[in-house]
């Protein structure tokens, strides 16, 4: 089975830098598109970046020019550098990965159980 495993999460002070890692292993045959959701207490998820297998990115509007979301094909890992943080950036971070894996013919989106990072003086 495909799993993919968030690290990096905890408590940074405003201003500061957290860096993000999200692995997937497993039967993975190619990962395509990788990125991250997160959800604030009382608030929908929400995109917040994303890269695809060619190295295009995406990024929300609240975070564009602070966070960097990167990717290591060959270990089938992404990562977000989280710099100049501010409280509404706390959330819980979910990586997700299309994924082809060995044993289905069809592209799915896998999910990470997420990290929490909270931003407090």
């Amino acid at each position: 089975q495909v799993q993919l495993v968030e690290s990096g999460g905890g408590l940074v002070q405003p201003g500061g830098s957290l860096r993000l890692s999200c692995a997937a292993s497993g039967s993975i045959f190619s990962a395509n598109a990788m990125g991250w959701y997160r959800q604030a207490p009382g608030k929908q998820r929400e995109l917040v970046a994303a890269v695809t297998s060619g190295g295009s990115t995406n990024y929300a509007d609240s975070v564009k020019g602070r966070f960097t979301i990167s990717r290591d094909n060959a270990k089938n890992m992404v990562y977000l550098q989280m710099n100049r943080v501010k409280p509404e950036d706390t959330a819980v971070y979910y990586c997700h990965a299309d994924i082809l894996a060995f044993y289905t013919p069809q592209i799915a989106r896998y999910w990470g159980q997420g990290t929490q990072v909270t931003v407090s003086s």
